[in-house]
């Protein structure tokens, strides 16, 4: 890389670092001469970098916001998508957190003011998953308007699928959180009809304009968000609705490495205990055939009959065709 350039980005990460820099600062830390950087910023103002001079005894230069993101050409709905995909990877939990924060603090930076409101306006939580999920930019830009104006959201209210019966529901509410888990985006809201918390599939929501009046913001219960979401997903109680007790001819370490939910405690180099929970008994017996080894169920009864059931099933699956 040509010195001229090297120097022109180190400046460039210099500026974006604090708001104002003295001259002479940035010629100490550039290690040249107060001449080269007006030079050089001329030319970061060349590629579209709206510096601006400080006035003042030592004179300096400031980085702002500009009617574009000099020197990538993005669009609109480009800027949001590159702001949010940072926001989420800052809770991503592998490693990149304070890179992604650094990165979003540099694209907000230099994005133009009317970006920026529409980027802050988009508050998310992330829980346990950090995949984006399918859904409209546009429904998620409005829910997130919502969320930050504190106004009431009227919305229909999709079934679970199409092949589900009944129309759109409609609905009110006050949106409190974006949340994200496993793929998909959720709204957590606080149900006017129903006088309850709730978790809206976003995918499923179809806002309509204009939103409500304004409401005071309520604490969710327990005070945490995302524990909300993850109680909800293990039944709404604090629990799941089925929880059984197995031991498995496995080591504990083996079986720990895809639990997302569940206790396992080692009993030896090859044999652990496991406490699961699932949405029903045999749903909680075919996870616990997925670890393909001996299971010794320890309780309760309802685990062990519907192993049963699933063995006579599975055995009536695998037997010949009659001829």
């Amino acid at each position: 890389m040509p010195k001229t350039s090297a120097r022109l980005l180190s400046l460039l990460s210099l500026l974006q670092v604090r708001r104002d820099w003295p001259g002479a600062l940035l010629a100490e830390r550039l290690e040249v001469s107060a001449r080269t950087v007006r030079r050089d910023v001329d030319r970061l103002r060349e590629l579209g970098y709206p510096v601006a001079a400080l006035k003042g005894p030592e004179g300096g230069y400031r980085l702002e916001a500009g009617a574009e993101l000099p020197p990538l050409r993005f669009d609109d709905e480009q800027a949001v998508a590159l702001a949010v995909a940072l926001r989420l990877a800052t809770t991503s939990g592998v490693g990149i957190e304070e890179a992604a924060a650094r990165a979003l603090a540099t694209v907000r930076q230099v994005m133009p003011a009317r970006l920026r409101h529409r980027v802050d306006a988009l508050r998310v939580t992330a829980v346990e998953g950090e995949r984006s999920g399918t859904l409209d930019s546009g429904v998620l830009v409005a829910l997130g308007a919502a969320v930050h104006a504190c106004e009431v959201l009227r919305f229909d209210y999709a079934p679970v699928s199409a092949a589900a019966d009944g129309a759109p529901q409609r609905r009110r509410a006050e949106p409190h959180h974006l949340v994200v888990r496993d793929g998909r985006w959720y709204l957590v809201a606080w149900d006017l009809d129903r006088s309850g918390w709730r978790t809206f599939r976003a995918d499923r929501i179809t806002p309509r304009i204009p939103t409500g009046p304004g409401f005071t913001p309520r604490e969710p219960p327990g005070g945490d968000v995302a524990a909300f979401v993850a109680d909800r997903f293990r039944g709404g109680s604090g629990g799941w609705p089925c929880l059984g007790e197995v031991l498995l001819d496995l080591p504990a370490a083996a079986v720990s490495a895809y639990l997302r939910d569940g206790v396992v405690e080692e009993l030896g180099p090859d044999r652990c205990r496991l406490v699961l929970g699932s949405w029903s008994w045999i749903g909680l017996a075919a996870e616990l055939g997925r670890f393909d080894a001996a299971i010794e169920v320890v309780g309760p009864a309802e685990l062990r009959e519907a192993c049963a059931r699933l063995a006579h099933r599975y055995a009536d699956a695998a037997a010949e065709p009659s001829p």
